[in-house]
């Protein structure tokens, strides 16, 4: 990047999840990084700041680890010749986008350590609601931190309890009874790899397996991107661990009752990608059921649904298979636009928004629209799309929103600000109608999500203020991720 390019520092109006994971061993010997690599591409979706891979060479000196990692996008920040320095048969790779915690080359994962008992490599997913109070209790016996994130802290215990555990998965699981929130983890250990998930499953975590390498994803698109074959999710609560002699062992020790998992219902709405599965139900599937719930809960008489790219157009078409109004497509959206780009000034006519989307005039002219998103978190962007539309010759504009309305904010890893920002918190819909400028407007009823998820566990925090677990009382946003 040029350096004259700005970083964006303006929180968008829009919703992004903590991070993506991936992990792998190659049993047979092969190096992983260039497979890791191609994972952490399929999972580019879930973190556009930084990323990075750290590999070892189970066969080499042990506690040797090489890592590569900086600020931006994968085909950024990795390179012929940074590849060809990542030799090793085990490894663990990362991409992040802050909810909190700064946005600096430090602050990118993975992490490695390295202690008395040799090294760890270790890359998280999730948002710890009780980091601070861990991160004082280990600076007060010593502790040196190098990064703003809570997932060094959760590297610092791991390491800790490896000091008195037989083994390293003993260790995760001693380190993980200390933490609070959601984390799906992925450890690396001169000899094992580690896949973690807390007991309420926030963030998912799935296992594969291509000939006779292991591997932890985030998503399962990253597995079918690498020709791997899904094996299963990761439960919540469960540690699984891939040792060198090929076995595969499970701790279960943290799980919970099924009805008191806590999946974050994003996944589903906005953050997997549609081709991926999260804990067995179809993402394109549940944003399918999400627009034919909209359509019988909101109809509207219309000529044509759109869907706002990406997350809204599986669930625009859903809304056209139930109601029968032609599906098409009324944005074009410049898949160039990374992390970081020329914001537009004050003064300048430019938008962010329409920088990145543009709406077709040929498609709307004249037309009754329904749009369909998934959120709407401060408005602006819902203004401005809805200008977009009109400005197009779209005659009314119709918008529904494949989630309820946000009312709360949330401390597990999905960047929902304080209350104050959120549009809805002090606003009846007829408000925010008018605010945004639409003809109308409909939400998504809470009780529809357990239907889309197919009947999966989850959590509602942000829309009900009834969290699974008691909220922190101090703000931890802002201060680690």
């Amino acid at each position: 990047m040029a350096e004259d390019m700005e970083q964006q520092t303006q929180m968008p109006d829009g919703l992004h999840d903590a991070c993506g994971v991936f992990g792998m061993y190659d049993l047979d010997g092969g190096d992983v990084a260039p497979s890791i690599y191609y994972g952490l591409f399929a999972l580019q979706h879930r973190g556009q700041e930084s990323c990075g891979i750290a590999v070892s060479d189970t066969a080499g000196p042990k506690g040797r680890v090489i890592t590569h990692k900086n600020m931006g996008l994968v085909n950024e920040v990795f390179t012929p010749e940074s590849m060809k320095r990542l030799k090793g048969d085990i490894g663990v790779g990362h991409v992040r986008y802050s909810t909190a915690g700064a946005s600096t080359p430090e602050n990118a994962q993975p992490l490695v350590l390295n202690y008395v008992k040799g090294t760890l490599g270790m890359a998280h997913n999730g948002n710890l609601i009780n980091a601070n109070a861990l991160r004082r209790e280990l600076a007060c016996t010593g502790a040196i931190f190098q990064t703003t994130i809570d997932s060094e802290v959760i590297a610092y215990y791991i390491a800790r309890e490896r000091l008195r555990s037989r083994t390293v998965e003993e260790a995760v699981r001693r380190a993980a009874q200390r933490l609070k929130g959601a984390y799906s983890l992925v450890v690396m250990s001169p000899r094992k790899l580690i896949g973690a998930r807390d007991p309420y499953g926030f963030k998912p975590l799935v296992l594969g397996k291509r000939d006779n390498a292991y591997m932890f994803a985030s998503e399962t698109c990253a597995l079918e991107t690498l020709g791997a074959d899904y094996l299963r999710d990761v439960a919540p609560g469960e540690i699984v661990t891939i040792s060198a002699d090929g076995a595969v062992s499970s701790d279960t020790t943290m799980c919970l009752p099924k009805e008191r998992q806590a999946r974050c219902i994003f996944e589903y709405i906005y953050f997997a990608r549609p081709d991926s599965h999260i804990d067995g139900v179809s993402v394109y599937a549940a944003r399918i059921r999400a627009g034919r719930f909209l359509a019988q809960d909101s109809p509207v008489e219309a000529d044509l649904v759109v869907g706002v790219p990406e997350s809204g157009n599986v669930a625009a078409m859903g809304y056209s298979m139930e109601s029968g109004v032609p599906y098409g497509m009324a944005f074009v959206k410049n898949g160039y636009v990374g992390r970081t780009f020329i914001k537009p000034g004050q003064t300048s006519r430019e938008s962010s928004v329409g920088i990145k989307l543009n709406a077709m005039k040929e498609a709307v002219a004249g037309k009754r629209v329904v749009m369909i998103d998934d959120s709407i978190v401060r408005g602006t962007t819902s203004n401005r799309i809805v200008s977009m539309l009109r400005e197009a010759g779209a005659r009314e504009v119709h918008v529904r929103i494949s989630s309820p309305p946000f009312l709360w904010p949330c401390y597990f890893g999905t960047d929902v600000p304080e209350r104050e920002q959120l549009i809805a918190c002090h606003r009846t819909v007829e408000e925010i109608r008018e605010l945004i400028g639409a003809d109308s407007l409909g939400y998504l009823g809470i009780a529809r999500l357990e239907q889309m998820a197919e009947g999966r566990s989850i959590c509602k925090g942000c829309f009900t203020g009834k969290y699974p677990m008691e909220p922190p009382r101090e703000d931890i946003r802002g201060i680690d991720e």
